[in-house]
């Protein structure tokens, strides 16, 4: 057999890893020290040179099928991994075929929800996790993305200025329509709450999650937040004539949903006495748009939130509110956002993505504040963070926690 790898770019250090050996057998030498999540495949992270790929072992047409799936959600902006590549035609050095490998780009400071559960995490993180989870869900729906397998197993989080984003990691059972049926939605939602339940269920049997919390709770609290957010994201809205304010109400709390509306329907009465509003077109990441154009900054939606009203408060501070915005915002990055992720010391560089360290440093200067009774400096500020904070954070961006797939598991499920 002819050993076959598609990319979406060229990439020929890929023929340099052991594609004669099955997966579970390649060398140590070979492999990334990442958290893995639990799956049903073989999954092994490997570095390519300053990145880091994850190589699932799966069937020939399953891998085809989610590598196509993976590109159609990239060019929709869906929160997922980044698909690299197929190999195909692989074989052991003794002739027996081996299953085909498909090559995600693993997502920088992301973990897998083991891997934050075996951490320290406050009472309220499996919440949290559900909140970003129906989001995720939410834009996968909008977008016409049947999941068919939605879980905590198939899902990455990054944390994003105190909560969560979840991305999507495995898309095999996935379906794309042009729409989808309410039976479909509520399908993926059964789903959820099932699997969810039993990964909450395995992680409080290993002492992981608080013996008082309820897992049947905690993953119905998914499918309320997700008829919240769809019937702000897509509700038709009827008022008055006099009362067309509440259509720049209903755009702004959209934006404070982190998303943006592209195109609204505007129906009035044949008597012209009230009108209906309803978002045709809704897009994910107003902030995080804003803030990439304002200083290139590509950050998380809440990070980006915090970002942009850290700048509001400068341009205040500054007395520059009619400053052009984009002048306004270099100074801030130049004068503010820089030395703070520049003050890191080059071995604890890892320990959170430079926005997120920005968020716990204006967190740990509202803290430094109130205990000392007046303003702390960001400089004062940052020394403390990075003198008393810092250096007991996990190392995000390699190593996190414990290997996840030593926990113990009490169902696994296919």
């Amino acid at each position: 057999m002819t050993l076959q790898i598609t990319t979406a770019r060229p990439t020929p250090e890929l023929l340099d890893l052991p594609w004669r050996l099955p997966l579970e057998e390649w060398p140590e030498s070979t492999l990334a020290a990442l958290p893995r999540g639990i799956s049903r495949h073989v999954v092994r992270f490997v570095r390519q040179g300053r990145r880091v790929l994850a190589v699932k072992e799966i069937k020939a047409d399953i891998a085809d099928r989610e590598y196509a799936m993976l590109r159609s959600l990239r060019r929709l902006e869906v929160p997922g991994v980044q698909p690299i590549g197929v190999v195909h035609g692989r074989e052991a050095t003794d002739g027996t075929p081996l299953d085909a490998c498909l090559l995600t780009l693993h997502l920088q400071f992301s973990l897998p929800y083991r891997a934050l559960f075996s951490q320290s995490l406050r009472p309220d993180t499996a919440v949290r996790l559900m909140d970003a989870l129906a989001l995720l869900l939410v834009r996968l729906h909008l977008d016409g993305f049947w999941w068919g397998d939605v879980s905590l197993s198939n899902t990455l989080f990054r944390r994003d200025a105190g909560a969560f984003a979840a991305y999507l990691v495995d898309a095999e059972t996935g379906e794309l329509h042009a729409s989808l049926s309410d039976g479909q939605r509520a399908h993926d939602l059964d789903i959820a709450q099932v699997n969810i339940t039993g990964e909450l269920m395995d992680l409080q049997a290993g002492g992981y999650l608080d013996e008082n919390a309820d897992p049947f709770d905690i993953a119905a609290s998914i499918v309320e937040r997700y008829h919240s957010l769809w019937g702000e994201l897509t509700a038709t809205e009827r008022f008055g004539v006099g009362d067309r304010w509440r259509v720049e109400e209903r755009i702004r709390r959209l934006n404070d949903l982190g998303f943006d509306v592209d195109e609204l329907s505007i129906l009035t009465d044949v008597d012209g006495t009230h009108i209906q509003i309803q978002p045709k077109v809704v897009d994910a990441g107003h902030h995080s748009r804003r803030l990439l154009r304002l200083t290139g900054l590509d950050v998380g939606e809440n990070q980006a939130r915090r970002l942009l009203n850290d700048l509001d408060g400068y341009a205040a501070a500054t007395d520059r509110q009619n400053d052009d915005e984009e002048l306004l915002a270099h100074d801030w990055l130049r004068k503010v956002y820089e030395p703070v992720t520049r003050a890191v010391p080059r071995e604890l560089t890892g320990r959170l993505e430079p926005a997120e360290l920005f968020h716990e440093v204006l967190e740990h200067r509202w803290y430094l504040s109130e205990q000392a009774g007046h303003d702390v400096l960001l400089d004062e500020a940052i020394r403390d963070y990075v003198r008393t904070v810092l250096p007991a954070k996990p190392e995000e961006e390699a190593v996190v926690g414990v290997d996840t797939v030593e926990m113990p598991v009490i169902a696994k499920r296919d």
